[in-house]
């Protein structure tokens, strides 16, 4: 479904609109499953937005890292501070 007229709606414009719209979901299931987003008792003042640019921040330092399995990468970096500062290129 899509809000596009038929001028619009071309084979390579629907195509795009369906790879941005995936790479949303993917991230928002690697939130889900790694981080338990969704049984999050969080509900007030700023707490969820503040943990899910926590997750968004950790994903996003891992993939620029090369790392593709989210998981292993936070697992492998928490047993070693130094290792998150060289992450984020602050050490």
């Amino acid at each position: 479904m899509t809000s596009l007229t038929v001028e619009q709606a071309i084979p390579a414009q629907l195509a795009q609109l369906i790879r941005d719209h995936w790479k949303i979901e993917a991230l928002h299931h690697v939130r889900d499953t790694t981080f338990t987003e969704d049984a999050s008792q969080l509900r007030t003042g700023n707490a969820p937005r503040a943990m899910a640019t926590r997750g968004n921040l950790a994903v996003g330092a891992l993939r620029l890292n090369g790392v593709t399995n989210i998981a292993a990468g936070l697992r492998r970096n928490a047993r070693d501070a130094r290792r998150r500062l060289e992450l984020l290129d602050l050490a």
